[in-house]
C-alpha cells in the first residue's frame, strides 16, 4: 500500500496543465482561471465567462455517431461558446478534428424553432504541445473565408491553434510556460497557480486526484503494450521482408507484394528500417 501511494504521489508530481486529467480538473467550474486563459489567448481585456465546465459530454445526435468530451466547455457573454483542448500528440490535434468538435458544438447551440441566424460564435481553441504549423507563430487562427472576393465568411466559428513550444516573454509565452510547470510557484499566472495548488499541493486535492491518476497510469500501461505489440509486429515483418529478399533473390519492393503490405506509409517504413 505504501508503495502505491508513493507511486501515485509521483505520478501526480509529474502531472502539467497539458495533461487533461489535471487541466479539467483544474479549470472545471473555475470561472477566474478560465477567463484569464481565453482572454490571454484571445487578446481580449474585456472578455467575460458566465460558465465553465471539465470533462463535458456532447452526445452524437446520430444513432451510432460518434460522440466527444470536451476538455473544457465555457459559456460568455452573449451566449458565445469556448471548446478549449489540451493535445499532446499529432492526431489529437488533427484539422479534421478541430472540425468535429466545431461541429458537435454548433449541433448542440439551436432549440427547436429558433431562427438559424440565432446561433452564437463558436471558438474551438487547442493548446498544442508542439508548433502545428511550425512557423514559430505563438497562436494560429483559423477562419473561413470567401475565396473570390478574399474576405471572410463571417459564419462565426473560430478555431485557433496555440502552440506549446513558444517561448517568448508575452503573455502567451507565459501562459505556455505555465503550462509545462509541475509546481505552482514556478507560474507566472495567480489564477493557474491556485488551482494547480490545490490539485496536487494539498492533502485534500491529491486525495481527489488519486483515482484520476489510477486510471490515467492504467491508460498510460495499456497504450505502452499497444506501442510494444506494434513494434514487435513490425520486426517480425522486417524479417520476413530481408528473408525473402535472400532466399528468393528479390528487391525490398517484391518482397513487401509478396506480404500483401500495400499501405504506402508502412512501405515506407518498413524500406527504411531494412535499409538502415
Amino acid at each position: 500500500m505504501a508503495k502505491e501511494k508513493e507511486r501515485r504521489e509521483e505520478l501526480i508530481g509529474k502531472l502539467t496543465l497539458f495533461d487533461d486529467e489535471l487541466m479539467s480538473k483544474v479549470f472545471d467550474e473555475n470561472i477566474e482561471a478560465t477567463e484569464y486563459l481565453i482572454k490571454t489567448i484571445l487578446g481580449k481585456k474585456k472578455l467575460e465567462v458566465k460558465q465553465v465546465k471539465g470533462e463535458y459530454r456532447i452526445n452524437s445526435p446520430r444513432v451510432g455517431g460518434r460522440s466527444i468530451t470536451l476538455d473544457i466547455l465555457a459559456v460568455g457573454t452573449g451566449g458565445r461558446e469556448f471548446d478549449v483542448e489540451v493535445q499532446n500528440d499529432a492526431p489529437g490535434a488533427h484539422v479534421r478534428r478541430a472540425r468535429f468538435h466545431s461541429s458537435m458544438m454548433d449541433s448542440r447551440m439551436l432549440r427547436e424553432n429558433q431562427e438559424l441566424r440565432e446561433i452564437k460564435d463558436s471558438y474551438v481553441i487547442f493548446i498544442y504541445r508542439h508548433d502545428k504549423f511550425r512557423l514559430g507563430l505563438p497562436v494560429y487562427h483559423i477562419e473561413r473565408f470567401v475565396k473570390e472576393a478574399g474576405k471572410e465568411f463571417g459564419d462565426g466559428s473560430h478555431i485557433i491553434y496555440v502552440n506549446g513550444k513558444y517561448k517568448g516573454s508575452g503573455a502567451i509565452g507565459r501562459l505556455i510556460h505555465d503550462f509545462h510547470c509541475q509546481r505552482s510557484e514556478e507560474m507566472y499566472s495567480s489564477q493557474l497557480a491556485k488551482g494547480v495548488k490545490h490539485f496536487k499541493e494539498t492533502e485534500e486535492g491529491r486525495e481527489e486526484m488519486s483515482d484520476i491518476v489510477e486510471r490515467y497510469a492504467e491508460e498510460r500501461e495499456k497504450r505502452g503494450e499497444k506501442r510494444g505489440e506494434k513494434k514487435g509486429e513490425k520486426r517480425a515483418v522486417v524479417k520476413n521482408v530481408r528473408s525473402l529478399m535472400e532466399t528468393m533473390k528479390w528487391n525490398v519492393e517484391q518482397a513487401l507484394d509478396a506480404l500483401k503490405i500495400n499501405e504506402k506509409k508502412e512501405r515506407e517504413a518498413i524500406i527504411k528500417a531494412v535499409q538502415g
